[in-house]
C-alpha cells in the first residue's frame, strides 16, 4: 500500500532534529530538564552549545517524539543554530548513537525541506517492495503534490502504525476543535453580556443627558435673567413651537398607527395559517402508514 506524508518546510539552518523515545509523554515532560542535560553531555558538554526543546508530541505505543534544536554561541557574543544535517550526523556517529539509545532513542531524523531534485529523485525510483504501476498511480491520486509525498506502507505493521498515528491525530484534532467550541461558546456569553451593559450604558448616559441640560437650562435662564430676547433666541422659539404643534396636531401621526396595526393583522394571520399547515402536515404523516397497509 502506499500512502501520503507531509513534507517538511523547515530550513536546514533551523536546526530541527527529531528524536522518538519509547517512553511516555508525561514521564518525558516530567523529566524535560534531565533530558536536557543528559543530551548536552552526549554532545561533549561544550559551554556554548545550549539544548533546547522546541514541542513535546505523543505517539502511539507509549512513544514520544521530541523536537531539539542546538544554539551554539560564539567568543564574540553572536549565537547561531547548529544546522539540522550536522546535528543528526553527530546523533548518527556510533557512540553517541549508542548513548542516544540508552536515553531511550529508538529513532532520529532531521527536519528539513526536501529540494526538488531529492522530491524528483523520489518520485522518479519506486520504493522496493512496490510495484511500479501502483506507484506511478499514487503519484496520480496525489491530492496535493506540492506539500505531500507518497510513502510506502509495506507489511501489516506498517499499516498498523499508520492507521495508529492517523487515529491520534484525529483525536487531537477532535480535542482542539471542542477547545475551540468551548471558547466560541465563551465568547458568545460575552458578547451577550457586553452588548447588555452597552445597552444599560446608553441608558444611563440619556438620562445624564437629560439631567445635564436641566442643568443648564437653569443656569442659562439665572443667568439672562433681567436680560430682553434676544434675536436668535426669538428666532429658536419659533421653530420649537412649530415642532410642538405638528407633535400635537391629532390626526398627524394617525397613519403610523393605522400602518403598525396592519402589521399585526398580517403577522397574527401568518401565525394562524402556518399553524394550519403544521396540522396539516400531522395529519398526512399519519394517513400515510395507514394507507401502506391496506395496500401490502
Amino acid at each position: 500500500a502506499v500512502g501520503y506524508s507531509l513534507m517538511p518546510n523547515n530550513k536546514d539552518e533551523d536546526g530541527l532534529v527529531v528524536l522518538v523515545f519509547n517512553r511516555k509523554e508525561a514521564d518525558i515532560r516530567s523529566q524535560q530538564q534531565q533530558l536536557v542535560e543528559s543530551l548536552h553531555k552526549i554532545l561533549g558538554g561544550n559551554q556554548t552549545l545550549t539544548v533546547n526543546v522546541e514541542g513535546v508530541k505523543t505517539m502511539p505505543d507509549d512513544q514520544t517524539e521530541v523536537i531539539i534544536y542546538v544554539v551554539e554561541r560564539s567568543p564574540n557574543g553572536t549565537s547561531r543554530r547548529v544546522p539540522a544535517t550536522t546535528l543528526y550526523a553527530h546523533f548518527e556517529q556510533a557512540n553517541v548513537k549508542s548513548s542516544l539509545q540508552q536515553l531511550g532513542v529508538s529513532f532520529s531524523m532531521a527536519r528539513t525541506e526536501l529540494s526538488p531534485a531529492q522530491v524528483k529523485q523520489l518520485l522518479q525510483n519506486p520504493p522496493a517492495g512496490v510495484d511500479p504501476i501502483i506507484w506511478e498511480q499514487a503519484k496520480v491520486d496525489n491530492p496535493d503534490p506540492d506539500k505531500l509525498i507518497p510513502v510506502p506502507m509495506v507489511g501489516f505493521k506498517e499499516l498498523l502504525r499508520r492507521l495508529k498515528v492517523q487515529d491520534q491525530m484525529t483525536k487531537q484534532h477532535q480535542t482542539r476543535l471542542d477547545i475551540i467550541s468551548e471558547d466560541i461558546s465563551e465568547l458568545q456569553k460575552n458578547q451577550t453580556t457586553t452588548m447588555a451593559k452597552i445597552a444599560q450604558y446608553k441608558r444611563k448616559l440619556m438620562a445624564l443627558s437629560h439631567r445635564t441640560l436641566q442643568v443648564l437650562i437653569k443656569q442659562e435662564i439665572q443667568r439672562k435673567s433681567g436680560y430682553a430676547i434676544q434675536a436668535d433666541e426669538e428666532q429658536l422659539r419659533v421653530q420649537l413651537d412649530i415642532i410642538q404643534c405638528e407633535l400635537n396636531a391629532p390626526t398627524q401621526f394617525r397613519h403610523l398607527k393605522q400602518q403598525q396595526e396592519g402589521l399585526s393583522h398580517l403577522i397574527s394571520i401568518i401565525k394562524d395559517d402556518l399553524e394550519d399547515i403544521k396540522l396539516i402536515e400531522h395529519e398526512l404523516n399519519e394517513s400515510i402508514p395507514m394507507r401502506g397497509g391496506f395496500f401490502s
